[in-house]
């Protein structure tokens, strides 16, 4: 059992737990690909603890559990090619928050946070590509390096969070969504002062659930890390074309 607490600093919506921050400091020590599931808004400020049960580390509260990680029970599967450094840089050009106010205080895509508050990870739909592809440079700052100058797993997790959510705003251009369930792996974490590509592409939609995919590139195309995530649809949803 382990004690931790989720500073305001890393928060997604403006009172909860950004849910890639979240899931990567619970799978702290599980080795390989990881199933995290966050079944409740995560406070801020407030001590919680991590707990093993039945192999799985799960995150509890005052109110009871809120997420648990444990082993991914499947492989995940190879994502795509990455896109070149200069066309990920210009997809970030078009990322929809520089002209909207989409989550402007998130850890990882809020345009409102400065480089090493936030993570500044603003990806835009990837010219060429079909709708919901989404991509864009990210350079890792040096506040979140470790003493070995490589970039912390939970700030990888949380970088590799919400471009997933924005490759289905591309695609159906609207927004309101949560984090449910995110399979993750990092197979090499960047180093400080990295520039490196972020890709996401819609890839299912079940009633309210959105399955995505998420992958870290160097910028030479090398795979760092990635995902499959399941996001949660809030409020109504879009209609269906008769």
């Amino acid at each position: 059992m382990s004690k931790i607490v989720i500073g305001r600093q890393f928060c997604g919506p403006p009172n909860s737990g950004n849910g890639g921050y979240v899931c990567g400091v619970i799978s702290e020590g599980l080795e390989g690909p990881v199933t995290a599931v966050l079944r409740a808004p995560v406070p801020l400020d407030v001590e919680l603890t991590v707990e093993p049960q039945d192999g799985l580390h799960v995150l509890l509260g005052e109110a009871g559990p809120i997420g648990s990680a444990g082993l991914a029970k499947v492989e995940l599967p190879d994502p795509p090619p990455a896109p070149s450094l200069e066309a990920a840089r210009a997809a970030g050009a078009r990322h929809v928050g520089l002209h909207q106010r989409i989550h402007p205080i998130c850890f990882t895509c809020g345009v409102a946070r400065e480089e090493g508050d936030g993570l500044r990870v603003l990806p835009g739909q990837l010219e060429g590509a079909e709708p919901g592809v989404v991509a864009c440079a990210w350079r890792a700052h040096e506040n979140f390096a470790r003493p070995d100058g490589t970039i912390a797993p939970e700030i990888v997790w949380a970088a590799i969070d919400c471009p997933g959510y924005f490759a289905w705003y591309e695609k159906e251009g609207r927004h309101g969504a949560l984090l449910g369930t995110m399979t993750g792996e990092v197979l090499r974490a960047p180093r400080a002062g990295e520039e490196c590509i972020l890709l996401a592409w819609p890839i299912a939609k079940e009633g309210r659930k959105e399955f995505a995919g998420v992958a870290l590139y160097s910028a030479e195309g090398e795979l760092m890390a990635r995902a499959h995530q399941v996001w949660i649809v809030i409020g109504p949803l879009p209609a269906v074309a008769a």
